[in-house]
């Protein structure tokens, strides 16, 4: 019998390969002869370095870099077992949490950390970068992180604008010059996971959906959305890049936006990336049964979650799949038309988050346990109506 257990880890508290180990612990009280596969999995949100880090036995490399308000931050991001693929979390260098909830401010906060995470990674001769672009505290269209690798903004003097540049400034650039931008740009593929929408601008772009959380007013909202607005037009004037409107260059504040225009990026799905970088269809094929999980399953579970990218997978190889939730909502049971087909709760009863915290790991075991003390139940009652 082989079984894969492909879990997303469960925030802040189990990484992905510990969930999997725990899963793995539990069903060997009933199989232990079984063949198990852990394969850390993510979505391309908080943890997915870390999951492929793990999966692909790659290492974490870490940086001292420019944070969102300007000082030095130490941020860190993954190198795949390889050494031919980096994996960057936008919001390790220019993230929400970086900046007391006092200090927020999309008018002044940058991604040019962001930036010398990448230039690090191409300095390192890296092929490929995937980027997770969730939780940032920016609002800047990706300008701070362009300067980083070399871009330089030019305000209406025409003299450059040297320090890094927030939301608040983008008003001020006139020009665009990319002539001195990092040579390894060309040579590098970037990837970037983003499982949102959002155009750049507009009432459903990076400013007026994701503002208010970053710590701007009504009136900072306003005036960002114009910076945005101005922004576009220089980029599609000097860079011949019309990405106002393209799906996802709302994402991390309009990194979205500034990765299209400024580097050859593509805009992915993110568990599709971890999936691919994994090599989960690989470790599927003959597999028996697939145990998967995250920390609350619920009806969004079945759209661009971890649980929902291994169901893809599993379904067109004809693997059930079963996922462990460290807590089931109540409308949790709309994944079984999503490719999942059996649900189980890490809690075995209600309980508080640090209560259920501190158990996690005896919890996690149990609740395998009990999943496979279902499925023999399952192929019993198989047996004897043949």
């Amino acid at each position: 019998m082989k079984i894969v257990i492909a879990p997303d880890s469960f925030k802040e508290n189990l990484t992905s390969l510990e969930v999997a180990s725990e899963i793995e612990t539990g069903l060997k009280r009933v199989w232990p002869d079984a063949e198990y596969v852990k394969v850390p999995m993510a979505d391309g949100g908080e943890g997915t370095v870390q999951s492929l880090v793990d999966a692909t036995g790659g290492q974490i490399i870490k940086c001292e870099v420019t944070g969102p308000l300007g000082d030095k931050v130490q941020a860190s991001y993954g190198l795949l077992g390889d050494a031919n693929i980096a994996v960057i979390e936008m919001a390790e260098a220019s993230g929400l949490p970086l900046v007391p909830k006092d200090q927020r401010d999309p008018l002044r906060a940058t991604t040019f950390g962001t930036g010398e995470l990448i230039a690090d990674a191409i300095n390192r001769g890296v092929k490929e970068i995937i980027i997770g672009i969730g939780g940032s505290a920016t609002n800047d269209a990706g300008a701070g992180f362009a300067q980083a690798l070399g871009a330089r903004f030019h305000n209406a003097g025409g003299v450059p604008i040297t320090e890094p540049l927030g939301g608040g400034r983008l008003a001020e650039v006139t020009g665009i010059d990319m002539t001195q931008a990092n040579p390894g740009l060309s040579r590098v593929r970037i990837s970037v996971a983003c499982d949102v929408t959002n155009p750049l601008c507009g009432e459903n772009g990076a400013s007026h959906i994701y503002g208010k959380q970053k710590g701007a007013t009504p009136e900072m909202i306003e005036q960002l959305d114009k910076n945005l607005e101005h922004f576009a037009r220089i980029i599609k004037r000097d860079l011949f890049a019309d990405i106002a409107d393209e799906p996802g260059s709302g994402a991390g504040g309009g990194m979205g936006a500034g990765l299209m225009a400024f580097t050859n990026a593509t805009l992915k799905r993110g568990v599709e990336l971890v999936v691919s970088h994994t090599g989960l269809e690989k470790h599927l094929k003959g597999a028996d049964l697939a145990i998967t999980g995250e920390g609350r399953v619920d009806s969004q579970t079945a759209f661009g979650k971890t649980p929902s990218g291994v169901a893809a997978v599993a379904r067109k190889l004809g693997v059930p799949v079963v996922a462990i939730g460290g807590g089931l909502a109540d409308d949790a049971a709309t994944v079984f038309a999503h490719g999942i087909d059996g649900l189980e709760t890490a809690t075995p009863n209600a309980m508080p988050l640090e209560e259920a915290i501190g158990k996690s790991r005896q919890y996690l075991q149990d609740a395998a346990e009990r999943v496979a003390r279902l499925i023999i139940i399952g192929q019993r009652i198989s047996k004897k109506r043949r």
